[in-house]
């Protein structure tokens, strides 16, 4: 059974810039398709209203995020 997420993009003033919604089976498989987004900078992963992580910048090393 999948569930539904946004990864949304925060600017550097804090705001989110753009959120994209979509869909998956756990949070790590969440965190694992929006660690794509963190290319154009710092993007937090919600579900629902339960904030996932937020993961940083892809200049960061591959996989590092903060739990939240």
């Amino acid at each position: 059974m999948t569930q539904q997420y946004r990864a949304y993009l925060v600017g550097d003033n804090g705001v989110f810039r753009s959120a994209e919604a979509f869909e998956a089976a756990s949070d790590a498989i969440a965190l694992t398709f929006a660690q794509q987004f963190t290319r154009h900078g710092k993007v937090e992963v919600w579900q629902l209203g339960r904030k996932i992580a937020v993961l940083e910048p892809e200049s960061s090393p591959p996989g590092v995020f903060t739990r939240q």
